[in-house]
């Protein structure tokens, strides 16, 4: 049963990082009805400049604690994700309204290449580490009611406590705020939206802001377990999963989603692994998406489009 539990809880921990990544292409998605592939590349460029100027600070100012100089790099770097935000609406979002979803997803690949060249062009393509004070050592707990207790990473439970506050709180200002609202307005008809008065240029800034931070957090979550790398990148895939399974619409669902991934991953992963040489990890999470694709391709939560004629 301990061993159980074991898997269990990384799995749910793992599974609220998936859930953190996925929340970004859901907020871009209900606010503009366009899968966001430059989500990854946001991650990325996010993560490099938190590592960056935590490096620099203390070089150019001669501040020496770290707590400080870490907090003020990720100031800036979310700035930066702001000022990022306020050149994609600028530049392309606002010459594209109206238009075909397809047309919206090329501009999402172009962005992408954009941020990972100029993120090179900027950073640097070296690796770097983000070291935020997450202890990496594992606890046992649990000791007294399972023998030998229950090994439990601390920088997981850690990272998972942070994306869960994060989703908690997005999916507050999606249901109780009139900008979330208005969100929601404009993924549904962009035109209706426009008629009624919400304006479409400063909703897409909005969310691509916070698309940013949730970018930046998950940056900084993933660039501290895996190192920052151009590699970083493809965290994106692991969270294309999550959303099919939990639906493209759902702030809810990319929660629930996660969970079921992680969960699914370390648990078939441990008690299924040794039977076919392992390996189940990597490709569960996707032979999961295509069982969904072909029974419910909305997702869990996902909104079921009904087309009359």
């Amino acid at each position: 049963m301990g061993f159980f539990l074991e898997a269990l809880i990384g799995g749910l921990m793992a599974g609220m990082l998936y859930s953190l990544v996925a929340l970004g292409f859901v907020l871009i998605f209900k606010a503009s009805g366009v899968f966001n592939f430059a989500q990854g590349a946001m991650v990325l460029f996010a993560a490099l400049a938190m590592a960056r100027f935590a490096e620099w600070i203390p070089d150019l100012t001669g501040l020496d604690n770290k707590l400080v100089a870490n907090l003020l790099a990720f100031l800036i770097a979310g700035g930066i994700m702001f000022v990022v935000a306020w050149v994609v609406e600028r530049l392309v979002l606002r010459h594209l309204v109206n238009q075909e979803g397809a047309t919206l997803l090329m501009a999402t690949l172009g962005i992408t290449y954009f941020l990972d060249g100029m993120g090179q062009t900027i950073f640097g393509s070296d690796i770097y580490k983000i070291d935020v004070g997450m202890p990496k050592e594992p606890i046992f707990a649990f000791d007294k009611v399972f023998e030998g207790g229950i090994l439990i990473s601390q920088e997981d439970l850690i990272a998972a406590g942070v994306a869960a506050l994060l989703v908690a709180g997005l999916s507050l200002f999606f249901q109780k705020t009139t900008t979330g609202r208005a969100l929601r307005a404009v993924a549904d008809d962009h035109q209706a939206a426009q008629s009624i008065g919400i304006p479409l240029n400063r909703i897409w800034v909005i969310v691509w802001c916070v698309a940013g931070v949730v970018a930046l957090v998950a940056g900084v979550i993933w660039g501290s377990k895996l190192g920052v790398q151009f590699s970083l990148s493809t965290v994106a895939l692991r969270a294309l999963p999550v959303i099919i399974l939990g639906g493209l619409t759902s702030v809810p669902g990319a929660i629930i989603g996660g969970l079921i991934i992680g969960v699914g991953e370390k648990l078939s992963e441990v008690y299924f692994g040794p039977y076919v040489g392992g390996g189940i990890e990597i490709w569960f999470a996707y032979v999961l998406a295509l069982v969904f694709l072909m029974f419910r391709p909305q997702g869990l939560f996902g909104e079921k489009i009904i087309d009359r004629v």
